[in-house]
């Protein structure tokens, strides 16, 4: 329901996220030797239309930033009066350090 971005760097980490994202469904295998897992949640939408997407990665300062962008239902634009939960979880190679979340107009 809340906006929130995660990072899941071990199995344990993983599972709780995905409950949090999809309740009791099996989570997809992510192998934890090569890859981290990352979310965007952009929490509760009073309509369709909204989108998340994870665009890409670069370095910061030693850390990763994790760059993401939101779209929003144009002004004109018919969509469906329902509530959503926009998502978009990735997995990136391994990254040990600090990650950080940072959203971009494109």
């Amino acid at each position: 329901d809340s906006p929130k971005q995660a990072v899941a760097r071990t199995p344990a980490e993983w599972t709780a996220l995905w409950r949090e994202h999809a309740g009791a469904k099996a989570a997809p295998q992510v192998d934890f030797g090569s890859r981290t897992v990352v979310a965007v949640f952009l929490g509760t939408r009073s309509s369709a239309g909204y989108f998340v997407e994870i665009t890409g990665t670069r370095p910061d300062k030693g850390a990763l930033v994790v760059e993401w962008r939101e779209r929003r239902p144009e002004r004109d634009q018919v969509s469906a009066q329902v509530i959503t939960s926009p998502a978009h979880i990735a997995t990136i190679p391994i990254f040990a350090g600090e990650i950080r979340f940072e959203k971009v107009e494109r």
